[in-house]
C-alpha cells in the first residue's frame, strides 16, 4: 500500500485529514473517490477549500494538482460550490 504523504499533492497535514476521515492509503483514496474524501475531509475541517479538493483529485489521477484538465476542475468547482451552499 502506498502511503498518501508519497503521493503527489499530499502532504503531511493532508495525510493527517485522511487519516482522520478513514483513508490511510492511496489506494483507498483512489477506492473512495475524490469527491466523497473531500466531503469527509471537510465534515472535520470546515475551512476546507478548492485546492484541498484538487489536490486530492490529482492524487488520485496520479498528476500535480495544477496539471488536472479543466473541464475536471470544472467540474469539481461545481461540487465545491454545492458542499458550501449546504453548509
Amino acid at each position: 500500500m502506498t502511503k498518501l504523504s508519497e503521493s503527489l499533492n499530499i502532504g503531511k497535514v493532508l495525510e493527517l485529514k485522511l487519516e482522520n476521515v478513514g483513508i490511510s492509503s492511496l489506494e483507498e483514496l483512489k477506492k473512495v473517490g475524490s469527491e466523497e474524501a473531500f466531503s469527509r475531509v471537510k465534515q472535520i475541517d470546515k475551512n476546507a477549500g478548492r485546492s484541498i479538493l484538487f489536490s486530492i483529485d490529482g492524487a488520485v489521477q496520479g498528476v500535480k494538482w495544477h496539471e488536472i484538465p479543466e473541464d475536471r476542475k470544472d467540474k469539481l468547482r461545481a461540487f465545491f460550490n454545492e458542499l458550501e451552499q449546504k453548509n
